[in-house]
């Protein structure tokens, strides 16, 4: 378990290292765009790819949990899809950073209840690596509250994005990132319908603007309401996670 709480540490800070190096460019080069797309999808695949391959030569397997199906082998597949899931969630977690206090909020409860899964599962070191997240984040929060004094860019937010896949993957249980992460996922996937309705309708909006966070912005919501709405949603997500452990479902 200590080899996937210092691999999940570790690939949690080269996320942000990739974070880092696009802010830098942006902020100190004067280079808006920082780094091009493809350079972040590349760096971000190779952390990942990294982060399994340590899994693999700690014995680890392709063995995952599925709820109301058990432990479920899925080969070579596991490898793919955990690949994709981890950039894809990382990213998710990267277009959550949007407005004050957004983030940082979610991701400290998303942190909190793998705590206590962690805590149930026994894992004692992820529980710490949980908790040290969390308290971060709330530390983090002290300034970045709206009106936000600091904030956090790509360096904090691909970190955070990797903390949570580290969480996720090193207590075994990747499906939790379903709901747990489903505001995370809600963001990314406004942005991917956005654009994809953009090019089919040559110009016409789905949501006024994406990320939602943005839209709900544009319709009204201040961004005290976006933020207690989307930490509702993630605490009733991980009460659901909490009770699918303690009942073995997952």
């Amino acid at each position: 378990m200590m080899v996937k709480v210092i691999g999940g540490g570790l690939m949690a800070l080269a996320f942000g290292a990739i974070g880092f190096i696009d802010d830098y460019i942006k902020v100190v080069k004067k280079r808006n765009l920082g780094l091009t797309a493809i350079q972040k999808l590349v760096l971000q695949f190779l952390v990942a790819a990294a982060y399994l391959a340590s899994i693999i030569l700690a014995g680890g397997d392709s063995t995952t949990y599925i709820p109301f199906a058990g432990s479920v082998d899925l080969g070579i597949f596991y490898w793919i899809l955990a690949l994709l899931v981890i950039v894809g969630m990382v990213n998710a977690v990267n277009f959550t950073d949007g407005i004050d206090g957004l983030n940082g909020s979610v991701t400290f409860f998303v942190s909190i209840f793998f705590m206590l899964i962690a805590g149930f599962m026994m894992a004692g070191g992820m529980s710490v690596f949980a908790a040290a997240v969390a308290g971060g984040c709330m530390g983090f929060l002290m300034w970045n509250f709206n009106p936000a004094k600091v904030f956090m860019g790509d360096t904090g937010s691909l970190f955070l994005g990797g903390a949570v896949c580290a969480m996720a993957f090193g207590l075994n249980v990747p499906i939790l990132l379903l709901p747990m992460g489903i505001v995370y996922i809600m963001e990314i996937l406004s942005v991917v319908l956005q654009v994809t309705y953009f090019k089919l309708t040559h110009g016409k909006r789905l949501f006024k603007m994406s990320p939602i966070h943005h839209h709900f912005e544009m319709c009204g919501w201040g961004e005290m309401k976006i933020c207690i709405v989307a930490s509702g949603v993630t605490i009733l997500m991980g009460i659901l996670c909490v009770i699918l452990t303690l009942f073995g479902i997952v």
